[in-house]
């Protein structure tokens, strides 16, 4: 699985501030040709305006498992169901305690260590009414594969969606997760019961 280095000095502007480490995760959810995304609103202190797709970070005395913690994730920013798949990257990010211009938002800086997960749609109606107030979504939009360049990522997401269109171009997307009469991908794994046999589209 591609990954980056975790061993990479601190920032400098982290000083002597030694960052607390937290885990998250990415849902890259696919529904035939098109990936789901979500818009950063001009409130969010870091990337007001730029687009990610749905995740956050794991909630260590609520969340049961991964798999939990990536469908309460997507549910809380798009109102989906989903069926979480297998992990295909793994990277990581900082957040400073004080955005560049603004005042102090966390107590200390965060590392955050991530992995980004394929995952296939069991709902499709898509909301951002159940968003927490630290989510800072403007909107959520079905976005073709063939359109994903055009849009304006925040930094971390970005050697993420490369790793994701390398593996995934437009031009030879698999049908979300296959029926036994569509085979599954070379990246899919039968490790992951969770995933739906869906039926082959009409």
């Amino acid at each position: 699985m591609p990954a980056f280095r975790t061993d990479a000095p601190l920032p400098a502007a982290f000083g002597e501030a030694r960052p607390k480490l937290e885990f998250a995760q990415k849902a890259f959810i696919l529904d035939e040709d098109r990936l789901l995304m979500v818009r950063k609103s001009a409130s969010d202190p870091y990337h007001p305006g730029r687009w990610e797709v749905p995740g956050g970070r794991l909630e260590v005395a609520g969340d049961l498992d991964l798999d939990d913690h990536i469908r309460r994730e997507v549910w809380e920013e798009v109102g989906l169901k989903i069926a979480p798949g297998p992990p295909f990257h793994l990277w990581q990010w900082y957040m400073p305690g004080r955005p560049r211009g603004r005042k102090a938002i966390l107590p200390r800086p965060v590392r955050v260590v991530a992995a980004a997960r394929l995952c296939s749609p069991v709902t499709h109606e898509v909301s951002v009414e159940n968003q927490t107030a630290t989510d800072h979504l403007a909107d959520a939009a079905w976005v073709p594969l063939r359109e994903i360049d055009g849009y304006d990522l925040i930094p971390s997401l970005r050697p993420v969606m490369r790793a994701f269109r390398q593996m995934c171009p437009a031009q030879s997307l698999p049908t979300r997760y296959s029926s036994p009469s569509h085979p599954q991908p070379a990246w899919f794994s039968p490790d992951f019961p969770d995933l739906p046999d869906l039926p082959a589209p009409g």
